[in-house]
């Protein structure tokens, strides 16, 4: 054999085993996306009235439970379990977000047992047009203690350590859950929080989101007034001034066929021809009160039922006292943690300041708010105009953890010394009021 072909045969078993070692890696690495983590159980919620619903519990597939539960409560709109919009066809069209089954499947990963559960009238991507368009704030929010009794009737569930999480809506539904039920419920967390009445998170929205966005963008000369072409071809001003979320969200429900906002783009455009400024737009005179009336329009009772509720559920919101009103009486043995996103267009982040300079007045000794600069009503980059639409970054998902393991008697190791801490990779600041056993205690 002459040197130069044992050094090639060298050289191929060379390769040969280097091929084989990746080879054997990758399937390594393949095999492990496939082992369980998690076990689950599907159940089913006795909403009362011959209404029932569907619900899933999720929780460690290894460990001595039982478990610190977790329940989540969803956001304004027909969701089901996963927090995912029923309305949408998702057959042909992106792959629905999920954000609760994330929110469960990384806490159930790690310890706890969460259960997740259909909005009353939705599930299976269908919605029961009676059960849903009849529903109230009040049935959300006896829903949810029904949801809350059965979870703490599981035999994975430890009952003396249960956490609430609400979204949106849901920050709503929380607080009166636990003042009603202070002794069943240890923790609560309040994501893109509402503090206000709903109609002056509409009036945000609808009015002075566009308006701003009008005045800051497209009043171009600063006289006051817009361009109705460039305003028509704005994909923006137009998504702000159609329904105030992402412009994948421009139907509605409830109705034989899919139903667009025309009738606010026809408005401006008929304001337009009649200006004495032809083919331009008042931001004051014209604009303002078409965008005031919209708003009066959506709980009239011959009003359409709109992607995140109906007239019936839209008047009961109105009528609720603001959380801000009655946060002071969420048990001082509770602790709050509150998380918004910093471009939040939906439920601005004032909002969380609001309710957290509250429970400092009121002296609630455990309540903690972490906001992220760049994330929107999802927890996913956004604009400050408009809700970005992705899943949630995964830094959010691990402060949400490092808070319920720290007050659910897992671990004692969660607020960080330093006062205002960052948490996760250059994405959070913390404002933080703890005097519990179950953390340092940190001002911020």
């Amino acid at each position: 054999m002459t040197l130069t072909m044992g050094l090639f045969l060298i050289g191929i078993l060379g390769l040969s085993c280097l091929s084989t070692s990746i080879f054997k890696q990758q399937n390594q690495a393949l095999a492990q996306q496939y082992i369980q983590t998690i076990k689950y159980r599907n159940l089913v919620i006795d909403l009362g009235n011959g209404i029932k619903t569907n619900a899933q519990l999720t929780y460690p597939v290894v460990g001595k439970g039982p478990f610190p539960g977790v329940l989540l409560i969803h956001g304004s709109g027909p969701g089901d379990k996963n927090e995912t919009v029923v309305v949408f066809g998702h057959k042909n069209g992106p792959k629905p977000l999920t954000p609760f089954w994330q929110i469960a499947q990384y806490l159930s990963e790690r310890g706890f047992a969460v259960l997740r559960y259909d909005k009353r009238g939705v599930g299976n991507f269908t919605i029961n047009q009676n059960v849903w368009g009849n529903a109230t704030i009040n049935d959300f929010i006896h829903d949810a203690e029904k949801a809350l009794n059965v979870l703490a009737q599981q035999p994975e569930v430890d009952p003396k350590r249960i956490s609430l999480i609400g979204h949106s809506e849901g920050t709503i539904i929380v607080p009166r859950v636990v003042i009603d039920n202070s002794t069943k419920v240890k923790n609560i967390v309040l994501m893109s929080t509402v503090a206000q009445n709903l109609r002056d998170i509409l009036y945000f929205q609808s009015v002075y989101l566009p308006l701003l966005y009008a005045e800051k963008v497209l009043d171009h000369n600063h006289n006051g007034s817009i361009s109705m072409q460039e305003a028509s071809k704005d994909p923006v001003f137009q998504s702000l001034t159609l329904t105030q979320l992402s412009p994948s969200t421009v139907k509605l429900l409830l109705t034989d066929k899919v139903v667009t906002i025309t009738q606010l783009r026809q408005s401006i455009k008929n304001a337009s021809d009649n200006s004495s400024k032809q083919n331009y737009l008042s931001i004051d005179k014209d604009l303002k009160p078409l965008l005031i009336k919209k708003i009066e329009s959506l709980a009239a009772k011959n009003a359409s039922c709109t992607v995140d509720g109906c007239p019936i559920w839209l008047r009961s919101v109105f009528s609720l006292i603001p959380t801000l009103s009655i946060i002071g009486n969420v048990s001082k043995s509770i602790g709050i943690l509150m998380l918004n996103g910093e471009n939040d267009s939906q439920a601005p982040v004032q909002q969380a300041f609001l309710l957290q300079q509250r429970l400092t007045d009121v002296k609630h000794p455990d309540h903690t708010l972490i906001t992220y600069p760049n994330l929107g009503h999802l927890f996913y980059p956004s604009s400050q105009w408009l809700t970005g639409s992705g899943p949630i970054e995964p830094y959010v998902l691990a402060d949400i953890y490092s808070w319920l393991e720290a007050h659910s008697g897992l671990s004692y190791s969660y607020v960080s010394t330093t006062p205002a801490s960052t948490i996760g990779t250059n994405s959070s600041s913390l404002n933080t009021n703890t005097t519990s056993p179950s953390s340092p205690a940190s001002k911020g």
